[in-house]
C-alpha cells in the first residue's frame, strides 16, 4: 500500500523521539489539568502537537498520542462519556489526515497554522455539530448557534499554538541524537 510504502503509518522512533513525545504528552495534560479553572474549554495545545507528531512519528503514533490525551484527561476531570468517544474519533481523524497532509507538506508555520484552521473547523463540525442533537437531544440550531464562540476561540488558540508550538516541537522531533562515535573526533 502506497501509505506504508511512503512512511505516513509508521515511522522509525529512537528513544529521543520517544522522551520527547512522553514530555509533550505530559505538558499537555499538565497545561490542559492545571489551567482548567482560568483557561477556555477550547483553548488547548493539542492540536498543535499533532501536527509535527503525525509528520515525524507517523499517523499510528499519532492517533495514540491523541486518543490517550482525551481518554486520561477525561478520566481524570470529568469522567467517560459520549462524548469522549466524539473527542477521541475526531482527534484520531485529524491525527490521520495531519500525517497524511505533513508527509506532503514542509514544516512552516503557515502550513501549521494552515491545516490548525482546517482541522480546527474540522473537529468542531464533527464534535460540536453532532454531540449535543444526537447525544443531548439538543436542536441543530441551538449546537450551531453555540458552536460559532467556540469555535473562534478555538480558533484563536489554534493559530497561536500552531505558531509558536508547533515548529518548536517539529524541531525537536527531527532533531537526531549523535552518537558517541559521531560526537568523538575521528583517530588518526
Amino acid at each position: 500500500m502506497w501509505i506504508t510504502a511512503h512512511g505516513i503509518l509508521t515511522v522509525p522512533m529512537n528513544t529521543s523521539r520517544l522522551g520527547t513525545l512522553a514530555l509533550t504528552w505530559l505538558g499537555i495534560f499538565a497545561f490542559r489539568f492545571f489551567l482548567l479553572p482560568v483557561r477556555a474549554p477550547n483553548v488547548e495545545p493539542l492540536l498543535a502537537a499533532l501536527m509535527p507528531i503525525g509528520k515525524r512519528a507517523g499517523a499510528w503514533v499519532s492517533v495514540v498520542f491523541a486518543v490517550s490525551s482525551i481518554v486520561v484527561y477525561d478520566a481524570v476531570t470529568s469522567g467517560w462519556g459520549s462524548w469522549t468517544l466524539a473527542a477521541a474519533g475526531a482527534y484520531a481523524l485529524v491525527s490521520v489526515l495531519a500525517s497524511i497532509y505533513f508527509h506532503f507538506a514542509p514544516s512552516t508555520r503557515m502550513h501549521f497554522v494552515g491545516f490548525g484552521i482546517g482541522a480546527t473547523l474540522l473537529y468542531d463540525a464533527l464534535t460540536g455539530l453532532t454531540v449535543g442533537p444526537i447525544m443531548f437531544h439538543q436542536s441543530l440550531t441551538a449546537a450551531l448557534m453555540g458552536q460559532i464562540p467556540f469555535t473562534l476561540m478555538h480558533l484563536v488558540g489554534a493559530i497561536l499554538f500552531a505558531l509558536v508550538l508547533s515548529p518548536i516541537l517539529d524541531r525537536a522531533l527531527a532533531a537526531e541524537p549523535q552518537t558517541a562515535s559521531a560526537s568523538q573526533p575521528a583517530s588518526a
